[in-house]
């Protein structure tokens, strides 16, 4: 079979896709993939065919941008529509492009979370199915909500927000359908794209939200996080490290901006030093070439989660839903320092689950950094991380159950 995998993001959207798009090769399928500029590098360096193509603006850039970060701090709601439509519209006549590019000859299309309609337009176009990799419940349901209400007073209201996306998009989408020779929708995107049948893969584990599937009534299949678990050149270096002395702490942020790294850093060394315990940083995109570590403070480009996470104490970071999945899966206690995003959902799971606690990372002090740590390491939070751990998928299931949804989902077509 030949599959087009398209998705726009960070680093946490684009590795489980690039994982899927490695196993389905593995399993002698054909693979075209496309990915932010950032991005590309990255894909080509695991594995994926060149060329990987570019799709839609740089991701880092886009996650960095005033409007992106502080859409909240915007008092007009025009000015808040306009914000939206400026960052997600400026690129989809490229977009469109490239995937109808990619996707000639495909028997699928795997796209991820954000920027579904410009894969739903080429696949109706192609007559080809679309499958989505949703990193948390994007379509309707209870059990994301703060407060407990009855789904019949959450359907209408989602699909109101749903409407209101539609019409924010809905310019770019009609010029892309004309391009594809397609009619003008007449509809809100998610109802064509569930009307279709397209297959949403959700690529975390129930466990964050139990009853999801029943509710759903089976239809969006759980399959747990999918990663590629993928060395790097520090681990054999931070494995000698934490074997010197005892287990760390593991920081780090992602493709999180982060408004004053050495301020973090220093925050980080002092609360850990007040504690007793080391520190593992992991720096992602943030610039630290100027950071001096203390003697009890590592840092480090990445990690192989999946290999470091078991061997520290705890594990703080900014609840992405990959990170999540490998902090809980590893037994370890979680603190959730979010910045954006559906980061607030996966932290607040967290709480709710007893393997951990949560704040915003703009409020975090020091004083409510230790204070957060202490509880993490609470002998009772240390064992129910422990036992939750057992409740989560292994990734290589996740990821053969996922690509065995995609192959079916392709031949039945």
């Amino acid at each position: 079979m030949k599959y087009a995998i398209a998705v726009h993001g960070t680093r946490g959207d684009v590795e489980p896709a690039t994982a899927i798009a490695l196993e389905l090769l593995r399993r002698g399928h054909e693979v075209r993939m496309a990915v932010p500029p950032n991005l590309v590098a990255f894909a080509e360096s695991v594995g994926i065919p060149s060329p990987v193509l570019p799709y839609g603006t740089d991701s880092q850039l886009q996650l960095e941008a005033d409007g992106f970060r502080d859409w909240w701090k915007l008092r007009n709601p025009l000015t808040v529509v306009e914000k939206i439509r400026e960052l997600m519209i400026g690129d989809w006549p490229q977009m469109g492009e490239t995937l109808a590019a990619v996707a000639t000859g495909a028997d699928l299309i795997l796209t991820g979370t954000t920027y579904q309609e410009v894969a739903a337009n080429v696949a109706e176009s192609r007559d080809i199915p679309m499958a989505a990799l949703h990193y948390f419940p994007a379509r309707t349901n209870t059990k994301i909500l703060p407060v407990r209400l009855p789904l019949a007073v959450v359907r209408p209201a989602w699909a109101v927000a749903e409407w209101a996306l539609w019409r924010i998009l809905k310019p770019a989408e009609d010029d892309q359908r004309r391009r594809l020779g397609l009619p003008a929708a007449r509809s809100r995107s998610v109802n064509r794209i569930v009307g279709r049948g397209a297959l949403e893969i959700q690529a975390y584990d129930e466990v964050f939200f139990p009853g999801l599937d029943t509710e759903w009534g089976g239809t969006r299949p759980l399959v747990g996080a999918i990663t590629l678990q993928m060395s790097t050149a520090v681990d054999d270096a931070v494995a000698t490290w934490i074997a010197d002395g005892t287990p760390p702490i593991y920081f780090g942020f992602g493709s999180m901006p982060i408004e004053n790294p050495a301020k973090t850093i220093a925050m980080i060394t002092e609360v850990s030093a007040d504690l007793g315990e080391r520190a593992l940083i992991c720096s992602g995109v943030l610039d630290v070439a100027d950071a001096a570590p203390a003697d009890h403070v590592k840092i480090v480009r990445s990690v192989n989660h999946a290999a470091v996470f078991p061997q520290c104490r705890a594990i703080v970071h900014h609840g992405g839903a990959g990170t999540t999945a490998a902090s809980v899966r590893s037994g370890r206690p979680t603190l959730v320092l979010w910045v954006g995003a559906e980061q607030p959902l996966w932290a607040n799971s967290v709480k709710r689950l007893g393997v951990g606690t949560m704040r915003r990372f703009s409020k975090s002090t020091a004083e409510t950094m230790r204070a957060d740590l202490r509880s993490v390491l609470s002998p009772t939070c240390i064992a129910r991380a422990q036992t939750t751990a057992a409740l989560m998928t292994p990734p290589d299931r996740s990821l053969a159950t996922a690509a065995r949804l995609l192959e079916q989902a392709a031949t039945e077509h």
